[in-house]
């Protein structure tokens, strides 16, 4: 397990204090397992059973409880990648917009895209329609390398 760093913890304690809250345990072993776990797009019952295992005592309503604490303050953010149920992951200071996704079609596998691969369209959309882009979310559905060579 992981330890969140002082500096993160101290981000995130002033976070969630700006919000009304504090960080507990339950949400300090759910925000340590997120980090260890980061790029996984893991489920909330996945996140349950990985801190179930350390912390034998926490219910599956904590976690989904404290993951929408986590999404309503912009720690997390929800995402709905077409297989039925939602994913998770960390929001980072520095996005200014989430990141994209390639989804394979055969495993499931799910790898992210670095790097805004939309903002001249955003650009030009703000422009000719006098509309300001907050977010986008792009998802593309393929067939991964590793699927490739099985064929």
């Amino acid at each position: 397990m992981i330890k969140i760093f002082d500096n993160e913890e101290k981000k995130i304690n002033e976070k969630l204090k700006d919000n009304g809250y504090k960080l507990t345990l339950q949400r300090k072993l759910i925000l340590e397992n997120l980090l260890e776990h980061e790029g996984e797009h893991l489920t909330i019952e996945e996140l349950y059973d990985i801190v179930k295992v350390e912390f034998q005592d926490i219910g599956l309503a904590t976690v989904y409880r404290t993951m929408q604490l986590f999404e309503d303050i912009g720690l997390v953010s929800k995402l709905n990648l077409d297989d039925g149920c939602y994913r998770y992951e960390l929001v980072h200071e520095n996005e200014r917009h989430r990141h994209h996704h390639l989804i394979c079609l055969k495993c499931g596998k799910v790898t992210e895209v670095q790097g805004d691969l939309l903002e001249s369209l955003e650009q030009n959309i703000e422009k000719r329609y006098d509309f300001q882009v907050q977010n986008h979310s792009v998802k593309i559905f393929g067939i991964c390398s590793e699927c490739k060579k099985k064929e």
